[in-house]
């Protein structure tokens, strides 16, 4: 039986990079980083989180379809969203850090929403 999502993907063009933005700007814990092949398998979580995101780069040894789809997700809307207890407060706690928002905090009618940008531009939903 099926119980949680383990982990999504975030493509990326620079894992370090990527890593410290997840880790030092938006407080998530680093869990796996492996060599894979000739990629590395990095896992970050929030805190207190059940799934994962892997941050993945793109390699040629992928096959070329996957590739190219990969390549052309980065820097677009994110396929996952982040759960914040207090939009608000994390509004300025991430800016505090500089985390850049591609959209500040608006109240919608189903709930307060943000979305922010990691360094290669993917856009990451935030809702309250």
């Amino acid at each position: 039986m099926i119980t949680q999502v383990q982990s999504t993907s975030v493509y990326v063009t620079d894992q370090d990079r990527a890593v410290d933005f997840y880790v030092n700007k938006l407080g998530f814990e680093k869990r796996r980083d492996e060599p894979m092949g000739r990629a590395r398998w990095i896992e970050v979580i929030p805190r207190g989180g059940q799934t994962s995101l892997v941050l993945t780069k793109p390699t040629d040894d992928m096959p070329p379809s996957v590739y190219q789809s990969a390549m052309a997700q980065i820097g677009t809307f994110a396929s996952f969203i982040f759960a914040v207890d207090d939009m608000n407060a994390t509004y300025q706690d991430l800016r505090g850090r500089g985390v850049e928002f591609q959209d500040p905090p608006s109240d919608q009618a189903w709930g307060s929403w943000a979305t922010i940008k990691d360094p290669d531009g993917n856009v990451i939903g935030l809702h309250a």
